[in-house]
C-alpha cells in the first residue's frame, strides 16, 4: 500500500450534514493535494463505512480512514467482511482504525456489554487481520467468539491498522499489536511524544497520526475564534484524562469545561489554542505545526470547524500544511 497517507496533512469528517457533501469535500481534499480524508465515528452521528464508501468511490488516490470503527457495535467478522468490501471500491488505500469506544455509548445507552474494553480490541485486531489475510478462523476469547468463519473476498493487500487509544496501557497494546496510532483531538505535541516512546518504542515503520483542530484564515483573529467552541467541548469530554494531563491540563484547569462545555468558549485563551491547536495566519500555522513535527507526528489529520466554507478551508489548510509538513518532515 502506498504510504503518503503516513507522510502528508489529511482531513477529518464528521457532523450530521456530512452525507450531503462528502463526496464533494472529498473530491476538493484530493484536488488539493492532501494525502487521507479520515471518517470519524461518533455515536449518534452518520456511520463511518456508507461515507468512507462514498468517499471512495469519487476519489482516486486519497486514503481512505475509518477513524475510528469498534468491535462492540459490529462484530470483529462484520469489521472484516465491510472493510474488506471498502478496500474492494478503493484498492490499496483504505486504513482502519480500531478504538473500544466508551461505556457510556455501548452499555448504557445501547445495551450492548462492554466487557473488557482492552481485551476485546486486542481479540478484535488477530480476527480481523486473520480474515482479511484470508484465513479461515476460529476463534475462542473472553470477549469474542469465532467459529470456521472464512471472508468471501478479501483484498489483496493488508489493510493497515491503528488503534485510538490515549491511555497507557492502551498506548502498550498498540505498541505490541498494531501499526500506528491514531490520536484524539487535543493531542498535545507532548502528548504525540509519549504516544511515541510507549508505542513506537523501538518500531522505526510504527505511524503516529493526530487529530487537530486547525483553522486558517488570512484574519487571524478570527481563525483563532473559530476554534474556541471546538476545544472547548472537546475539553469538558476528554476531562481528566491522560491527554490533557501530557499538556499540562489538570482537572482543576479542565473542571469548567466539564461542567459547561457549551458555555466555557470565552475560558478558551490564547494559550490554550497554541497548545492543543493549529490556529491563526498561514505563517503562524506553519510555524505551530513545527511542534507536532519534532515531537515525533508522522502526519497531522485536520478537524476544521465549520463556521466558514469547508471547501475553502480544505484548499487553504492543503496550500498552508502541505509543503510546510513536507519541509519539517
Amino acid at each position: 500500500m502506498d504510504r503518503r497517507w503516513a507522510a502528508s496533512p489529511g482531513i477529518a469528517l464528521m457532523g450530521a450534514d456530512v452525507p450531503s457533501h462528502v463526496t464533494t469535500w472529498a473530491r476538493a481534499a484530493e484536488r488539493a493535494g492532501l494525502g487521507s480524508v479520515w471518517i470519524i465515528e461518533d455515536y449518534f452521528h452518520p456511520g463511518a463505512y456508507a461515507l468512507a464508501a462514498a468517499a471512495a468511490a469519487v476519489t482516486e488516490r486519497l486514503a481512505i480512514g475509518l477513524g475510528v470503527v469498534n468491535p462492540f457495535t459490529r462484530h470483529p467478522v462484520l469489521l472484516a467482511m465491510e472493510t474488506a468490501a471498502l478496500a474492494g471500491i478503493a484498492p490499496s488505500r483504505v486504513v482502519l482504525g480500531l478504538g473500544s469506544s466508551n461505556r457510556r455509548w455501548i452499555e448504557a445507552q445501547m445495551g450492548i456489554p462492554f466487557k473488557a474494553p482492552l481485551g476485546g480490541l486486542r481479540e478484535s485486531v488477530e480476527i480481523v487481520r486473520r480474515l482479511l489475510a484470508g484465513e479461515r478462523v476460529t476463534f475462542r476469547g473472553e470477549v469474542f467468539t469465532v467459529d470456521d468463519v472464512e471472508l468471501e473476498w478479501r483484498p489483496p493487500e493488508a489493510v493497515p491498522i491503528l488503534l485510538g487509544v490515549k491511555g497507557p496501557r492502551a498506548l502498550r497494546l498498540a505498541g505490541e499489536i498494531a501499526d500506528g496510532v491514531l490520536c484524539s483531538v487535543l493531542a498535545s505535541p507532548q502528548h504525540v511524544r509519549r504516544v511515541r516512546q510507549t508505542a513506537g518504542a523501538g518500531r522505526p515503520d510504527f505511524t503516529v497520526l493526530a487529530y487537530l483542530i486547525v483553522a486558517i484564515s488570512h484574519d487571524g483573529h478570527r481563525a483563532r475564534a473559530a476554534t474556541r467552541p471546538l476545544i472547548a467541548s472537546y475539553l469538558g469530554v476528554l476531562h481528566g484524562q491522560s491527554i490533557l494531563l501530557d499538556a499540562g491540563l489538570g482537572p482543576d484547569r479542565t473542571k469548567p469545561f466539564r461542567e459547561a462545555p457549551e458555555r466555557a468558549a470565552y475560558l478558551v485563551d490564547d494559550a490554550l489554542i497554541d497548545a492543543l491547536a493549529v490556529a491563526g495566519t498561514p505563517e503562524h500555522c506553519r510555524r505551530q505545526l513545527a511542534g507536532w513535527a519534532e515531537a515525533g507526528l508522522d502526519a497531522p489529520i485536520a478537524v476544521l470547524p465549520r463556521e466558514a466554507d469547508m471547501t475553502e478551508q480544505i484548499t487553504l489548510y492543503a496550500e498552508t500544511a502541505v509543503p510546510a509538513w513536507k519541509a519539517l518532515r
